[in-house]
């Protein structure tokens, strides 16, 4: 293979990972306006029943409880949504281009993120969160970040 050939190879790898970022970030931020606007959706009773069995050991969380959990899905959809449309516009520009301290940003602030969500999670025993819903976010970030770092020293 030519270096030319690896070039191109390289930069297709780099692309697509910088793609995976950017549009798997948008996907999160539509869940995050999904829960922020409907909370109380098919999509969120699995959790939600985890929840309620966990905290209050019933398949579903006390009805006079049910007006805070909907009303805390608006702040916390609009706080997902907004974290990952910065993501996205991080993939979608500097990302792209490169530049150190973009990759840094996603790397720091999402970190920040999992180890205080996790830590309070496994305080409380939400451990079903920590493996599903965190581990999931840390694929999605972690794999174009492991993928794409010798390309940034590079740059």
């Amino acid at each position: 293979m030519t270096d030319i050939n690896k070039g191109s190879k390289k930069t297709s790898s780099f692309l697509f990972w910088q793609k995976w970022l950017f549009y798997t970030s948008l996907l999160f931020a539509l869940f995050g306006i999904a829960l922020a606007l409907y909370g109380n959706n098919p999509l969120f009773t699995p959790y939600i029943q985890a929840l309620a069995r966990l905290f209050w050991h019933q398949q579903n969380i006390p009805s006079e409880l049910e007006p805070f959990l909907f009303f805390i899905c608006g702040p916390l959809g609009a706080t997902i949504a907004c974290s990952y449309i910065l993501l996205a516009y991080l993939a979608w520009h500097p990302f792209k281009r490169k530049e150190r301290w973009a990759r840094n940003a996603i790397m720091v602030a999402f970190g920040t993120w999992v180890i205080l969500d996790s830590a309070v999670c496994i305080y409380y025993n939400v451990y079903f969160q920590v493996y599903l819903i965190n581990g999931f976010s840390i694929l999605q970030k972690a794999l174009p970040l492991i993928f794409t770092w010798k390309d940034f020293k590079n740059s």
